[in-house]
């Protein structure tokens, strides 16, 4: 591409050794990300501190770092670590609820390989052929009405899931409706509890740094103590726009709040089922009556299914989206990459700036961690358990 204004656009491209810029990199190699000038845009939109790369620099980079593509690393990967890869991910969906794109993903997002996709279907059709015909009802589903938001921040979808609340682990999400991007996955002891729900809608804002310019839920009395947070916080921090002209917050049937209800469908069944048959296949030798085993059962568990929704939501966030041309909002491109570079698209950021220490006291006031917390009197049992916990993760 001719650079016309003549000027040096990556003067300030840092050292060839840099490892703040190789994590970067194996970060988007993670991500399945392998354009270069979408590679080098991203680096620029994300990283400025560390200065700018050229699609060429990228490209050195990443040989420089063995950050090869999928099939040169599946041609010389030895069969048996390959498959190897395959099955380890085919074991964490005993159900079979993951087809071959999704599996892919999922190796390359936890080892950092990337296997072509023709590769890892094979394998699986060697090792679980009937996964297949298990999988083929979901596939014909198809979404026919049309989604329009004007651009990141427009809107949030958020709504509780409750398809583990059979076995205690109740959830809830938001989730941006022009990017698609989940924000935020939570587990916690009740998503019908107005607070928990006000005090985890707080929290996405205080990460953020800012409010949406509208939130939407279902019409349930867990969402009331949002709604009175998302009416008062834009009055406050975006007076232009009267509530009543145009609403913080709107209340929708749950089959209308599309955005997030197509999600649930897909973490039900690529995880939460699987979740609840992990569960299930050990709960016998489970005694809730026995102290201990019932605070290590409230400890330990939030905190692994909290762990899985955090990767499930990086997983969601990085997966690249068949190409629709008739979608009016971005397809082709992860939800990330979208967010990210939301100006390429012609549209604007709606996040509403906010002061982060008004969010800070109003989570307080309205009871602080304690709302999504399993355990709240049993600090002596976290000291027990922490040091074990800790070993796991590393």
């Amino acid at each position: 591409m001719v650079n016309k204004s003549g000027k040096n656009q990556y003067k300030n491209c840092p050292p060839r050794n840099c490892p703040e810029t190789a994590k970067v990199l194996r970060d988007y190699h993670r991500q399945g990300l392998t354009n270069a000038d979408e590679i080098a845009s991203l680096f620029a939109a994300e990283h400025s501190e560390l200065g700018t790369l050229s699609a060429r620099s990228v490209a050195r980079r990443k040989s420089d770092l063995g950050l090869t593509g999928s099939g040169l690393t599946t041609k010389n990967l030895p069969l048996t670590v390959k498959r190897q890869l395959v099955l380890d991910q085919m074991n964490l969906d005993p159900l079979s609820r993951k087809g071959p794109n999704t599996i892919r993903e999922n190796i390359l997002n936890k080892t950092g390989t990337s296997l072509t996709r023709d590769f890892v279907r094979d394998e699986m059709r060697l090792h679980d052929p009937d996964g297949f015909e298990l999988r083929e009802p979901t596939a014909k589903k198809v979404h026919r009405e049309q989604l329009t938001a004007l651009g990141p921040h427009h809107e949030w979808s958020a709504d509780g899931h409750d398809k583990l609340s059979t076995i205690g682990f109740p959830i809830w999400a938001a989730r941006d409706k022009w990017g698609s991007q989940w924000l935020g996955l939570w587990v916690l002891p009740n998503n019908r509890w107005k607070l928990a729900i006000g005090f985890l809608y707080l929290n996405l804002i205080y990460i953020l740094g800012g409010m949406p310019f509208q939130s939407t839920t279902d019409c349930g009395s867990e969402t009331i103590t949002m709604f009175g947070l998302a009416v008062a916080l834009r009055e406050i921090f975006f007076p232009a726009v009267p509530h009543e002209e145009l609403p913080a917050h709107r209340f929708l049937r749950s089959v209308h709040n599309i955005t997030i209800e197509q999600g649930w469908k897909r973490l039900r069944l690529q995880w939460g089922d699987n979740i609840k048959a992990f569960y299930l296949a050990g709960v016998a030798a489970y005694n809730s009556n026995d102290v201990d085993q019932y605070n290590l059962h409230e400890w330990l568990w939030p905190k692994f299914i909290q762990q899985d929704l955090d990767a499930l939501r990086d997983e969601y966030n990085n997966h690249k989206t068949r190409y629709d041309k008739n979608k009016l909002l971005p397809s082709g491109v992860s939800p990330n990459v979208a967010m990210a570079l939301y100006p390429q698209y012609g549209v604007e950021s709606y996040l509403i700036p906010v002061d982060r220490n008004v969010i800070l006291k109003l989570m307080a006031d309205i009871g602080g961690e304690d709302l999504i917390r399993f355990l709240t009197l049993f600090g002596h049992f976290s000291g027990r358990c922490y040091p074990s916990y800790a070993m796991h993760l590393m």
